[in-house]
């Protein structure tokens, strides 16, 4: 695509060729409407998200953009992160100061190598303010100080007001607050905002991932990074299906839909409707398990759907994106976005021990803040890690990651005994991909009738033995194979192997240092078909 031209007057400085918006990907929404501003007031615009298209060389494109006209920075602490490409953007400017116009969108310093230049700051201003700073920057100090009337601008004759200011909320919001220790995530929530604004037929994304991977803190840090891209922003807890109508008549009574009062049923049908003819809206459905039972409260029409879901089979519904754990360099930032004072080598260690997962190095960070030196964390990791991952609740998480992974459990014992049985069974396996249909049919005489039913066959494995735990977010397929996380797998193999219980305890009448008698486990039954149906590295 070619850049974007508005008609309208402007200053012979401003309207030296094509603006070049240069940004980090975490600011895309400060961008646009930087851009909508500047196309506004009859400029021309040439943004990376909205003129390059997939396979565009990055390196090209910009530099022929700044041959074509001036470079408008937006400042802030992305921005000059060494991994950004921003970095050869403004490097290749540095020679060519006199055609960079740098604003700040956020509270960071310049670079002594770009010291010499005036910046004008964008944040902490309300929308109109914003607006005057940003072109009293680009006109230079000549211009008037009153931005262009509005209408007649560019914008009403593209049919829209253009985004807010990035940071104002919405008027219809209700949206959990913002998680001041987020970090990370900058390419999935870029990918996610280019995807649902895409114009697709279905806009709909489903975010999913196992417990404690933070598909809720996405969705959330997602609405507030974004919220000035939308009039109405709703925020629906859906773990229990039945109790999404009452939140959607809340909105209904909220937009003027439907008037107090109105039955629950029909007030979700006028506020289904009602956004059916609107546009800039968002519903985030938080924690929704069955698509079948959410497929009634998709509106449909212009608007956007976020889902977090623990259940990767949303593809009838939604586009389903995996939300897997972080990177090392991620996790690391996490553990001391929480306040953790940590070196380099005690972060990695603990970040790998804990694989990488949100819950458990926010859990960890709070350990640490708490007084835990990173020396004693460490050794308590090694010594019990369901101990220490049983330890507190982080903020923004429903549970310790040892209650939620056993809340899944007993949800899939209720729902699917005979799949919990095998995901107890991958429990005492190495973390790896299991071919569970190769155990189809071989089962041994002594294998218990629930194991037998479960895996009797190739379909039966799959239907049940495989998909059911797939669904709780307990295990994942690669390849037609069966895997679950090694965090899980020692949280749900904890009670295989109770520790030693001392004398003179509650109701023990055990000797000090002797454990707990057990019953057969049923994962016992599948550990012992492992060995034959698996490489002995696997066992």
């Amino acid at each position: 695509m070619g850049a974007i031209e508005a008609p309208g007057s402007a200053s012979d400085r401003a309207s030296d060729g094509v603006w070049f918006i240069s940004h980090a990907g975490a600011d895309r929404a400060w961008a646009e409407w930087i851009a909508w501003q500047l196309l506004d007031a009859g400029l021309e615009v040439e943004l990376d998200c909205w003129d390059w298209g997939v396979g565009d060389n990055f390196v090209l494109k910009m530099n022929a953009a700044l041959e074509r006209g001036r470079f408008l920075a937006l400042f802030s602490p992305a921005y000059f992160e060494p991994e950004r490409f921003t970095t050869p953007e403004w490097t290749a400017m540095v020679a060519r100061q006199e055609m960079i116009t740098p604003v700040r969108i956020a509270q960071t310093p310049t670079p002594p190598i770009l010291s010499p230049l005036i910046v004008t700051d964008l944040f902490g201003l309300d929308d109109q303010a914003a607006r005057e700073a940003l072109l009293r920057a680009v006109n230079g100090p000549a211009r008037p100080t009153r931005a262009p009337g509005r209408p007649p601008g560019m914008l009403s004759r593209v049919g829209g007001s253009g985004p807010r200011l990035p940071g104002s909320l919405p008027r219809v919001w209700n949206v959990p607050a913002r998680n001041a220790a987020f970090t990370g995530r900058d390419a999935m929530l870029v990918h996610t905002r280019e995807a649902l604004a895409s114009g697709q037929r279905v806009a709909v994304q489903a975010l999913y991932g196992r417990g404690g991977v933070g598909k809720t803190q996405l969705a959330i840090e997602y609405a507030h990074r974004f919220a000035s891209e939308y009039d109405l922003v709703w925020w629906i807890t859906s773990e229990d299906p039945a109790l999404i109508p009452d939140q959607l008549a809340a909105l209904a009574l909220h937009t003027g839909a439907a008037p107090a009062g109105t039955p629950s049923a029909e007030a979700v049908s006028a506020v289904l409707a009602e956004l059916r003819t609107r546009s800039r809206w968002l519903l985030v459905f938080d924690n929704a398990e069955d698509p079948d039972a959410l497929a009634a409260f998709l509106p449909g029409g212009p608007g956007h759907v976020l889902i977090t879901s623990r259940n990767p089979l949303w593809n009838s519904y939604a586009v389903p994106v995996d939300v897997d754990t972080l990177s090392r360099t991620e996790s690391v930032a996490l553990l001391r976005a929480q306040g953790a004072i940590l070196g380099d080598a005690d972060a990695d260690s603990i970040a790998a021990t804990l694989d990488d997962l949100p819950l458990a190095l926010a859990q960890a960070a709070a350990l640490l803040t708490r007084g835990l030196s990173p020396m004693d964390l460490q050794a308590e990791l090694a010594a019990s890690l369901v101990e220490v991952m049983s330890q507190g609740r982080p903020p923004g998480y429903p549970s310790a990651l040892a209650a939620q992974v056993r809340l899944t459990r007993t949800s899939l014992q209720a729902a699917h005994p005979g799949a919990a049985a095998v995901v107890d069974a991958l429990a005492l396996l190495a973390p790896e991909p299991f071919p569970l249909t190769s155990c189809a049919g071989r089962l041994p005489g002594q294998a218990s009738d629930l194991l037998k039913e479960t895996i009797g066959s190739r379909l039966s494995a799959t239907v049940i033995g495989m998909e059911a735990g797939i669904r709780h977010g307990l295990a994942r397929v690669q390849d037609g194979a069966v895997q679950v996380h090694r965090l899980t797998q020692i949280v749900l193999a904890d009670p295989v192997n109770p520790r030693p219980v001392a004398a003179g305890g509650p109701g023990c009448r055990l000797s000090p240092g002797r454990r707990l008698p057990r019953r057969r486990h049923p994962a016992l039954d599948m550990a012992e078909l492992a060995g034959a149906a698996a490489p002995p590295s696997r066992c």
